[in-house]
């Protein structure tokens, strides 16, 4: 899993937090405590999925365009970590019954555990993660 996730959580978050009002790359990467132009890279990815609307020039931003409870997490992990879990495997002797085939078999276990990654993400919500924030 990479950061793309993580900031992605709390982009969206924030900005469910503030439904009445825009909030600009700049305030959203305060509270990440990233660089504005790695939110802006992840916003454009939820924008281009749908999941915020933006507005440019003056008094514009990033709204959420879903209902809070429409976006499951397992949804963010397949448009910014998808595959992550994979193996990487160096270059093995081929000539080897392990360095022939453990790739295939590591790829095959990593693909289940992703399986079951996203059966437990499923039943995250973004409103449940405000909800837990609003908890905390």
């Amino acid at each position: 899993m990479n950061s793309d996730f993580t900031l992605a959580i709390h982009s969206l978050t924030l900005l469910a937090l503030q439904p009445d009002r825009m909030a600009t790359s700049e305030v959203i990467s305060e509270s990440a405590g990233v660089h504005p132009v790695r939110i802006r890279k992840v916003l454009s990815l939820l924008k281009k999925h749908g999941f915020i609307k933006s507005k440019e020039g003056t008094g514009g931003g990033f709204i959420f365009a879903l209902d809070l409870s429409e976006i499951s997490l397992w949804d963010i992990y397949k448009i910014t970590s998808e595959g992550a879990l994979q193996p990487k495997c160096p270059d093995s002797n081929e000539h080897c019954i392990v360095g022939a085939n453990m790739q295939k078999v590591l790829f095959g276990i990593f693909l289940g555990a992703e399986e079951h990654l996203g059966e437990y993400l499923r039943d995250y919500t973004i409103k449940e993660v405000v909800d837990l924030v609003k908890q905390k």
